[in-house]
Parts: structure tokens; C-alpha cells; sequence
């Protein structure tokens, strides 16, 4: 019997990053994540499977088009709500999904010439991913960089990230892996020979407040990020600063003395203000969302706790 080609899910690559480890680097973005921040700017990272999209700014309206609304063999699709087009002179109607009869098959997507329907997830094999890193590869020698797998939670694909992992490395690529630590120690164990930095989510250090908001317990991710640090693993640490959820001065005090106890493998503590750029994203897959809608913290707010962690012997940056 012919053995299945391994292949991995990524809903997005992103060529020339600066903000994802050193140097410049391809980052890889893996589909499915079991958290649920209410703040995620990346919706269409949660879910596993490959799922539709819409994008109505690039919608032509049914008048000129409406070739979905027969593509679709579950009759999902429908006439929907009217706009004005983006000139301004005339009015256009648009679609609704009804997602409890999408069954994510594509065909509305195959009919659409403007793609405003899209299919998001894409499977590739470790050849057709080291294609592309061989194409950048230049830009990583000389600018110190390399690639960085991230999510969603690609410690959920574990046999891809390894494979990918360990291919990087035989090709003398700098490896990075983007991660939230929620995932069983043992899969980081396996990718930990293969990885030169773990970019590692901290998002509160109480787990029943982590419980509460973003769907899962923490008491996993801060054993594995201590696991890490113990086994010599190189780690930035990223801190995303929501307003009314981990921006207070008592829990950036916890956030101090927690990451300096995993001394000299933390590099530096990324911080990550909260932004609303994502907002649109949720209305591509016809979800209300995000739940958490708050102002973004000032420069001189993020001074100020950037200064409080630097306190603590730690070296911090503002993203």
C-alpha cells in the first residue's frame, strides 16, 4: 500500500517578516487553534478544517454576477443586504451565508470571478513549503533570519511541524516557532532538537481567569514554558497587553517575577499592545466578533509597563 503524504493546513504565508524572531523570515502560519481569545485578530486560525470566507468590499452584487447563489448545492447561499458601491453611484445587493447548511465545499468559491468568496486553509506537503524557503533563503543568510512557524497552534500538527522542523535544520535554517504552550509536553519535547527560538504566548499567569476568558486552564502552558527553559531552549516571550484583562500594574508584577525565574533562556519580552486592525476578519467568516472590544492602550501606557518589567532584569520591546 502506498504510504499518504504528510501535509500540513496553513491559512497564510507571510514573506519578508521583521517582528517574528531575527532577521528577516518567511512565516508560516498553521490552521486550528483550541483557544478562543476574544480579543483574536486571526479568526480565520481557529477552526481546523479549510472554511469558506466573504469579502464584501469585493463583492460585484448579484445584479452583475449571482453566480453563487446556484454554485451552491446546499443552498446556503442567499439574497442578502444592499450597499452602495465603493464609487458611490449605484447600489449594489449582496449575499447571506447561512453557515449551518455550508458544508465548506468550495463551489460558491470556484464560481466567483471577483473572489469575494474565498476558501481559506491550504494543504501542502514539506516540498512544496521548502520550495518557498529556498526561494528566501538568501534574504535569511544574510540578514540572520530563517523561518517561523506559527498559528493558530501549530503544535497541533506535530508530525508536520517536526518534519518541517528538521528540514529547516538540515538546510541550515534558522527555525522559529510561534506557540501558545498549550499542547502536551511531549510534542514540544519531539520539535525542541529542531527549534532555535520558541516565541511563547503569555496571556495571564491566573489560570482561572484564563479559564474564564479564553476558553482553557493555564497550568499547562506555564509548565511547558518552565520545561523549556530547563532544557535550554531559546525563548521570547510575548505578552499581548488587553485593557481590563492582565494590563495592571499587579499583573505585570506577577508577569516579572514569573519570567525571571526561567532566567537566562528568556531573550527578551516582546510586548504586544491590543489593536482592533482584525475586526474584519470576523465578518469574512459571518461571526459576531471580536467579544472584547476596548480602546487600544497609549504609547505612554506601554512605556510604562515596559518599564516595569525592565525592573526586573528584563530585556523588553514594544511591538
Amino acid at each position: 500500500m502506498q504510504e499518504k503524504t504528510l501535509t500540513g493546513k496553513f491559512y497564510d504565508i507571510q514573506g519578508f517578516s521583521v517582528h517574528d524572531g531575527p532577521g528577516i523570515r518567511l512565516t508560516l502560519f498553521m490552521k486550528g487553534c483550541p483557544l478562543r481569545c476574544p480579543w483574536c485578530h486571526s479568526p480565520e486560525s481557529q477552526a481546523f478544517q479549510t472554511e469558506l470566507n466573504w469579502m464584501s468590499i469585493k463583492c460585484v452584487g448579484i445584479e452583475k454576477c449571482g453566480k453563487c447563489l446556484n454554485a451552491c448545492p446546499n443552498g446556503a447561499i442567499s439574497v442578502g443586504r444592499k450597499k452602495q458601491s465603493v464609487t458611490g453611484d449605484e447600489e449594489l445587493t449582496l449575499i447571506d451565508i447561512d453557515r449551518d447548511k455550508c458544508d465548506n465545499c468550495g463551489k460558491c468559491a470556484e464560481a466567483c470571478p471577483a473572489k469575494a468568496l474565498y476558501m481559506c486553509g491550504t494543504d501542502y506537503t514539506i516540498d512544496e513549503i521548502m520550495q518557498r524557503v529556498y526561494r528566501d533563503k538568501p534574504f535569511f543568510d544574510r540578514s540572520g533570519g530563517g523561518i517561523t512557524v506559527s498559528g493558530g497552534e501549530c503544535l497541533y500538527q506535530p508530525d508536520f511541524l517536526e518534519a518541517l522542523l528538521k528540514r529547516c535544520k538540515e538546510e541550515g535554517v534558522h527555525t522559529a516557532v510561534d506557540t501558545t504552550g498549550y499542547a502536551d509536553w511531549s510534542i514540544l519535547e519531539r520539535i525542541l532538537p529542531y527549534t532555535d527560538l520558541f516565541l511563547y504566548d503569555l496571556k495571564h499567569l491566573d489560570s482561572e481567569m484564563h479559564r474564564r476568558v479564553i476558553g482553557v486552564p493555564n497550568e499547562r502552558i506555564l509548565e511547558n514554558v518552565k520545561k523549556l527553559a530547563a532544557a535550554g531552549a531559546r525563548l521570547q516571550i510575548r505578552i499581548p497587553v488587553i485593557p481590563l484583562f492582565n494590563d495592571s500594574v499587579e499583573e505585570f508584577d506577577k508577569y516579572g517575577a514569573f519570567i525571571k525565574e526561567l532566567g537566562d533562556a528568556v531573550e527578551v519580552v516582546q510586548l504586544l499592545p491590543y489593536h482592533t486592525l482584525g475586526t474584519v476578519k470576523w465578518e469574512r467568516l459571518s461571526r459576531k466578533g471580536p467579544i472584547l472590544e476596548a480602546t487600544p492602550p497609549s504609547d505612554a501606557f506601554m512605556q510604562e509597563r515596559k518599564k516595569q518589567l525592565e525592573e526586573y532584569g528584563l530585556k523588553v520591546i514594544i511591538h
